[in-house]
């Protein structure tokens, strides 16, 4: 599964930036976050709950961020575990570029489950992806842009 999409973030690249790799700030906009923690300045844990469907679980993962060209780009790969829902693993390609409105934030993002999430049927699991993605982003841009945000 991939998704794309791009998001106009009302602030500086490196203010964007530098919230892409603020725990407070990213444990705020992840959706079902319960925990998130900075083993370094590459190296993540978190613990999320998540429904899909019908399927509601805790996952555990890590999540490794790889700073290729900061503060214009950057990657992360991460896997979690949700017991017997199934696991999740995947990645990301960030770019960030200025813009009249403050920063350009473009993302492509890839990802396979297994276990039960994914006996529900891809249009489901990618449908509540999207959801997700779309609502980690809108927070994001609150988050970081104040009241602009757009």
């Amino acid at each position: 599964m991939e998704l794309k999409d791009d998001i106009i973030i009302n602030a500086p690249q490196d203010v964007v930036y530098a919230a892409l790799n603020d725990v407070d700030i990213l444990k705020h906009c992840i959706p079902g976050c319960e925990e998130l923690v900075k083993h370094s300045d590459t190296e993540l844990e978190a613990k999320v709950v998540l429904k899909v469907g019908p399927v509601k679980a805790k996952f555990s993962g890590t999540v490794t961020l790889s700073p290729d060209a900061p503060p214009a780009r950057f990657s992360l790969t991460g896997a979690g575990n949700g017991g017997a829902a199934g696991y999740a693993k995947g990645g990301a390609e960030v770019h960030l570029e200025a813009h009249p409105e403050g920063t350009l934030l473009r993302y492509t993002a890839k990802a396979e489950i297994g276990g039960k999430l994914a006996q529900l049927g891809s249009r489901l699991v990618q449908g509540t992806a999207k959801k997700l993605a779309a609502k980690f982003f809108s927070s994001f841009a609150e988050q970081v842009g104040g009241e602009n945000a757009g």
